[in-house]
């Protein structure tokens, strides 16, 4: 099982006012009889259902909150109209646990070529300005700190997850749906981007896959022990959930 990026579920339309509008469906982690429903910063709609709940009972409660949806649809259309793709230039901001740092590119032909943190920045230091050479280059460094962080908090976690007898390997890899999953033999993979995101993200994220060593599905026995580990989980996820278009590449 893995830890999505973007929850999978089914489309279900409905229209307010003009506007021809669509939502995910998914199902609640734990069974109760409320139907949320979240607005994400890219604009999608995505409501949460107890298995049992019709599509048409779960369509009136999306539409009795109709305005409301709306509403936050035009304020995140509004502030996706100033996002532009990046250009790897300086002045720009990119993420690193959770803190926004300036980018600083400096054009040093004769040096070698590579990326510090430094006082509150990140310098690249390139022989030529090139976006492409720049994007490489921090590419690599995330990639970097992405193993030498993940593998520390797995080391700090793993003292909660009493069930683990072993420490599972870890991978790092570049996933487009995916901030992790876990191997049907217990080896957990990342998502290099995720070392953008705040350290609690980050433990949430391993400590999800790690009970998926104990439950390889989302039952009753999966988020007893999310619980147990990570009291207040769902707040972490919800705020993992709204920093991805930021700090996965756009």
């Amino acid at each position: 099982m893995n830890v999505p990026i973007k929850p999978k579920g089914h489309p279900i339309n409905f229209r307010y006012g003009d506007e021809q509008l669509v939502f995910e469906r998914i199902k609640r982690p734990q069974a109760t009889g409320r139907i949320l429903i979240k607005v994400h910063p890219d604009c999608r709609i995505v409501v949460s259902a107890p298995e049992d709940a019709s599509d048409e009972a779960v369509l009136c409660a999306v539409k009795k909150r109709g305005r409301w949806i709306y509403q936050q649809l035009r304020e995140f259309r509004q502030q996706l109209e100033h996002v532009t793709p990046r250009r790897f230039v300086s002045g720009e901001t990119h993420y690193y646990r959770g803190k926004q740092y300036l980018l600083k590119v400096i054009e040093t032909p004769d040096q070698v070529q590579g990326v510090k943190l430094l006082r509150g920045k990140l310098e690249v230091s390139v022989r030529a300005k090139n976006a492409g050479n720049v994007s490489d280059l921090l590419t690599g460094w995330y990639r970097a700190r992405a193993k030498e962080s993940f593998a520390r908090r797995l080391d700090a976690v793993l003292e909660e997850a009493l069930w683990v007898t072993e420490k599972p390997q870890l991978r790092i890899l570049t996933m487009q749906t995916q901030w992790g999953s876990c191997s049907p033999n217990g080896r957990i993979t990342l998502n290099p981007h995720l070392v953008k995101a705040p350290r609690d993200c980050i433990d949430y994220v391993i400590l999800h896959e790690l009970c998926h060593i104990a439950e390889h599905n989302h039952g009753e026995r999966f988020y007893r022990l999310m619980n147990q580990v990570m009291p207040g989980w769902e707040k972490t996820k919800e705020r993992l959930d709204g920093m991805a278009s930021n700090i996965l590449p756009r």
